[in-house]
């Protein structure tokens, strides 16, 4: 049925050629969109993935250039004439401790902000009219930013990660109230997710194994079906789903 319900729907995810953002475009393919690859440098692997997907395509952009995410849209739309959903899940990260504060120069945090805060934004006031045309009540248009737990808790990799993940859930809740009822916009803030770069997080994959009520971080997969449900909802928005196994609840 769903299948049906979406076919000619197109769907953006940013950062899709691997981890989370693949197994969300993977996951909204099976649900009959057409899927835009993005990665700023896995070219190959895009368009591999495009091409075992059909109808869908990939397009490279570098989130740090606004010309570059500019074009990222406008390419969507040239080749689709329509952009349905759009799911900011492309984003950076810098380890840096806590109480090292001069450690987290202004560079830093102007990086972040621009891929994790001002790129998403940006996406999402280049789409808009497509978003808001593509929309009807029956299946309305979306935006899901796929943010972190270290946003809701003082927690995560560096303070400029964590304030800027914060950034982009305030941004969701008011996002989701000025752009109402044409498009919805929600959240997800993953905790622990078990991807390639996180294979050598051996602490935290201990604190989640020992403290989690699940007793385990999430698989991509787990994050991609909070993500679809997102999508076919026409009512829920302006949601951050915290989505770390109940880590928040110790």
């Amino acid at each position: 049925m769903q299948l049906k319900e979406n076919a000619g729907r197109v769907a953006l995810i940013t950062g899709s050629t691997s981890g989370i953002g693949l197994a969300i475009a993977r996951q909204l393919a099976k649900d009959g969109f057409s899927i835009v690859f993005h990665s700023k440098s896995s070219v190959e692997a895009g368009q591999q993935l495009a091409g075992d997907h059909p109808g869908s395509r990939y397009v490279q952009a570098d989130l740090e250039r606004q010309e570059d995410i500019k074009c990222l849209v406008t390419e969507v739309l040239s080749q689709y004439g329509r952009l349905d959903v759009l799911v900011n899940n492309a984003g950076i990260n810098a380890v840096i401790p806590h109480d090292a504060l001069k450690e987290a120069n202004a560079d830093i945090w102007r990086q972040l902000y621009e891929v994790n805060v001002i790129a998403p934004w940006t996406l999402i006031a280049e789409a808009e009219r497509a978003l808001a045309e593509a929309s009807s009540p029956q299946r309305t248009s979306c935006v899901v930013n796929i943010s972190s737990h270290a946003g809701v808790r003082p927690k995560g990799a560096s303070i400029p990660y964590a304030a800027s993940k914060a950034a982009l859930n305030h941004m969701t809740k008011l996002l989701a109230k000025s752009l109402a009822p044409a498009i919805r916009v929600n959240a997800i803030a993953p905790g622990l997710v078990a991807t390639p770069m996180t294979a050598s997080w051996s602490d935290a994959h201990t604190l989640w194994r020992e403290c989690s009520p699940m007793g385990r971080g999430a698989q991509p997969e787990e994050i991609a079906e909070l993500a679809a449900l997102l999508v076919s909802s026409t009512y829920i928005t302006g949601e951050i789903v915290i989505a770390d196994g109940g880590l928040n609840l110790t």
